[in-house]
């Protein structure tokens, strides 16, 4: 049976919107149960964040190669090869007997991710080619990619409650062959005959840059931030970024062009790709643990409170277009990540109420992801319409590579701010016990949100804080410092976006001139 041109599409839209359903899924769906796993893996702290940070790193690691791979070997078969390897990985994952196993599994299901990613949106552009139909097809994979992120927290809950963790994953190897069988009847080959060569040394030192970063942040506290290990470490980081910068300079077909930053609109919405993955996205990891831990929920109760993060981020893109059109991406961008930030803000009084709850953490909730929603959509389209066509998909690539490297480090940097937080207010609490070592352990305990066994493992402290109020004040502090950090933080990037974008007048020409300086 051959299939009209119309129902090929269709059919080929919805295994895109499938692909987009599980990489979005495999994001927001994981976070709300990192405790589940930490009691039933028997990891610890650093478990946890290296389970959200193998897959971010690894997506990171693929994406300009699987771009490039499919330019030149076939998008539709490089489209396959990576959807099998995902259904694979995932399979792995909910195998998984320990921490380590997953945290390897969930690095190898990053880099099918991340190339499944890329190869959806080569597919999607090459199917839909007429304007109406390409918009519509675009605009059904945004609604449904959207709906992976918005609404994973609370089916990764349900899928906990009425099953078990595993199915978090394993639910991805049947939504993976049904997306095989519509792809074989409906996508289309399409390759590009000029296609580059695969820069190898760029992505190789880049990603080493990536890992080094996250590793001296994570494990710094108990290496020693001075010791030997710690500065090679940052040593070798720091060298390996430097070649990075150097290779794409002298390479003819490199993977990040550098000369686009030199057109301000561009550089100005890749702060906008920076400041939403500074905060908004890396508290997704840490935020079901406070709702878990530090207000008592269960784990469908901590899904639910967290739509409210997550829903705003859905609802708003429509209003992001209108308001870019009328008041230009100039205005829109960084007033979308001032609005993260003042949200940022009002979650850490919120969080400081003396009857905290999902109400008092409602407004600073529903704030963030407004600004979210104000800022993704502005940030994406300005990336690729302010760069000449021919460069848009590298301009894609670099947001992507932006957004993704910027989740990986603060998915770091913010569990060390909630970890030294915690600490200080334990070393406060308790100035009569000398043993930091056991201090710093129990921080790892809190922050993880292991409360069941405190007791039995830290009977001295328990001693002193019988009914457990300093150890749960020490969590509420971690966590206020890790909002007041994501608000000011991503204010600054507000402020710098904003004037590298630049007064309107002066911004148009300055952009015009550029773009005929890289042509």
């Amino acid at each position: 049976m051959t299939l009209s041109h119309s129902s090929k599409n269709r059919i080929a839209l919805a295994a895109v919107c499938l692909t987009a359903l599980m990489f979005g899924l495999e994001i927001s769906s994981v976070p709300v149960i990192l405790p589940t796993l930490e009691k039933v893996l028997h990891g610890n702290f650093k478990d946890m964040q290296w389970i959200m940070n193998a897959y971010t790193i690894a997506c990171t690691t693929v994406l300009m190669a699987a771009g490039t791979l499919a330019d030149r070997y076939g998008r539709k078969r490089i489209f396959v090869i990576s959807l099998a390897l995902f259904g694979i990985t995932s399979l792995l994952c909910g195998l998984a007997q320990d921490a380590p196993v997953l945290i390897v599994s969930r690095f190898l299901q990053g880099m099918s991710g991340g190339a499944m990613l890329i190869c959806l949106t080569a597919v999607l552009s090459h199917q839909f080619q007429e304007g109406v139909e390409r918009s519509k097809a675009f605009a059904v994979w945004g609604v449904v990619f959207g709906v992976g992120l918005g609404f994973g927290p609370i089916i990764g809950g349900m899928i906990v409650v009425l099953s078990s963790w595993h199915w978090v994953f394993l639910v991805h190897v049947p939504l993976t062959v049904l997306t095989l069988m519509l792809v074989f009847s409906s996508v289309d080959e399409s390759s590009d005959p000029h296609a580059k060569k695969l820069d190898i040394l760029g992505i190789v030192t880049l990603s080493m840059s990536v890992f080094g970063l996250t590793y001296f942040i994570t494990q710094g506290p108990d290496l020693g931030f001075t010791s030997n290990a710690a500065v090679g470490i940052l040593v070798a980081t720091a060298t390996g970024f430097i070649i990075f910068i150097f290779v794409e300079k002298i390479n003819p077909h490199p993977m990040f062009d550098f000369s686009v930053f030199r057109i301000r609109k561009f550089s100005g919405a890749i702060i906008g790709s920076i400041g939403m993955n500074f905060s908004f996205w890396p508290f997704m990891i840490y935020l079901p643990i406070y709702f878990q831990s530090g207000l008592g929920y269960d784990i469908v109760t901590a899904g639910l409170s967290l739509l409210a993060y997550t829903l705003p981020t859905l609802v708003i893109p429509p209003l992001a277009e209108r308001l870019s059109l009328r008041y230009q991406p100039r205005i829109v961008i960084p007033l979308g990540l001032f609005t993260i930030g003042l949200g940022f803000i009002l979650l850490k009084y919120g969080s400081a109420a003396d009857h905290a709850s999902w109400l008092t953490m409602l407004p600073g909730s529903l704030l963030a992801g407004m600004g979210l929603g104000l800022t993704n959509t502005p940030v994406t389209n300005t990336t690729t319409g302010s760069v000449p066509t021919n460069r848009a998909g590298m301009a894609s690539g670099i947001d992507m590579s932006a957004r993704l490297i910027s989740l990986a480090i603060n998915i770091a940097l913010m569990g060390f701010i909630l970890l030294e937080g915690i600490l200080s207010s334990l070393e406060s609490a308790f100035p009569e016990f000398p043993d930091t070592l056991q201090l710093r352990s129990l921080a790892k305990k809190i922050a993880s949100g292991s409360f069941t066994s405190l007791k039995q493992d830290f009977p001295e402290l328990f001693s002193l804080d019988s009914s457990g109020t300093i150890v749960h004040a020490a969590l509420m502090h971690g966590f206020g410092l890790v909002m007041l950090y994501g608000g000011i933080g991503v204010w600054v990037l507000a402020a710098i976006s904003f004037m590298i974008f630049g007064p309107e007048k002066a911004l148009s020409n300055k952009i015009g001139r550029k773009i005929t300086e890289s042509l």
